[in-house]
């Protein structure tokens, strides 16, 4: 059979609920707002795939650089290279 090579490809751990945690997110969790320079967390939410990152980013901490309609960019470093990333609010945790 030949492997798939879609965009959630190798993702069946990263992107598994527990069963109580199964079905839709708060709404809270879509309306959160980030300030330019705020740090956040990349936390991939499987139940909503619209403005998902790409599951590499997955546990990243970055820093909130702008807004790009609904979505927010994240300067997450990579290795050695600064990446940007954009988001949605639903795949994303403020840091304390």
């Amino acid at each position: 059979m030949k492997k798939s090579k879609g965009i959630r490809q190798g993702t069946r751990n990263i992107l598994r609920k527990k069963p109580r945690e199964k079905g839709l997110i708060p709404i809270t969790r879509a309306l959160q707002q980030f300030e330019v320079g705020e740090k956040a967390r990349i936390h991939l939410e499987p139940s909503v795939h619209k403005g998902m990152p790409h599951r590499r980013f997955q546990g990243k901490t970055g820093i909130v650089s702008g807004k790009q309609g609904e979505a927010f960019i994240i300067k997450v470093k990579d290795g050695n290279k600064e990446k940007t990333v954009i988001s949605r609010p639903e795949h994303l945790r403020k840091v304390k």
